[in-house]
């Protein structure tokens, strides 16, 4: 007769690393995690407390509930400091946009440094249904410059029908924060259907195979990012 199994060493391994590494920036999270654990486990017991009595029975399935109900909620604050955490490190790093974009879920297509320049300034391409997205990185000057060289091109290629929307990172006026890309982008009204995208994305590839391969960055970017997100999910 087979024993239930024990929560897996690896996914606890995990939530260790997830918490250290949190910890580096961020001291608070160990209180904030304690303040959800209480705040998650006490609601619920004090409803079901209410509501089913205090019998031994009541009391029993009162604990396991609240227990895990507070397990959840410390959970869900360790996860979203640790993305935040993560966001912090590498904002300001080149290619940091590009790890937040590899984020984008299906029914986005991400192309890295569909253009850039000496000053490796870098210009991404999103395709989804809001159309087509260049997300611009680097001096705010010259980024936008070449942000507007992009759209140009882009527009020639898929023709007036396909909004051509820009969007350049950081912290200055009209820009969009790193922290709050995703969700900018996932919030921009839809303009196409997706059968569209498809023919969208084969007219760009004649326009990138026009392009010299981009010397994109292969440091701690995309994985400081992707990797908070996957220690959560295990």
């Amino acid at each position: 007769m087979s024993t239930p199994a024990a929560p897996p060493e690896g996914r606890l391994r995990q939530l260790r690393q997830a918490y250290k590494i949190t910890k580096q920036s961020d001291r608070n999270v160990g209180l904030f995690m304690l303040l959800a654990f209480v705040l998650g486990a006490g609601i619920p017991a004090v409803l079901l407390l209410t509501f089913i009595g205090t019998g031994v029975l009541a009391i029993v399935l009162t604990v396991i509930i609240s227990v895990l109900f507070g397990i959840l909620g410390a959970l869900f604050v360790l996860g979203r400091r640790a993305e935040k955490a993560a966001y912090s490190q590498v904002e300001g790093q080149t290619g940091a946009a590009a790890g937040a974009l590899q984020m984008l879920r299906r029914g986005y297509h991400v192309k890295q440094a569909a253009a850039f320049n000496k000053n490796q300034d870098v210009v991404h391409r999103v395709v989804g249904r809001p159309g087509i997205i260049l997300v611009g990185e680097g001096n705010s000057t010259r980024v936008r410059s070449l942000i507007a060289s992009e759209r140009k091109k882009h527009a020639r290629i898929v023709g007036d029908e396909v909004p051509v929307l820009e969007v350049v990172v950081g912290r200055g006026d009209g820009e969009v924060p790193l922290p709050k890309l995703i969700k900018h982008v996932r919030k921009l009204p839809n303009a196409i259907k997706p059968a569209e995208q498809t023919a969208i994305l084969n007219k760009l590839k004649a326009l990138d195979a026009m392009r010299p391969a981009a010397p994109m960055p292969r440091g701690p970017v995309p994985t400081s990012m992707k990797g908070a997100r996957r220690q959560m999910r295990g």
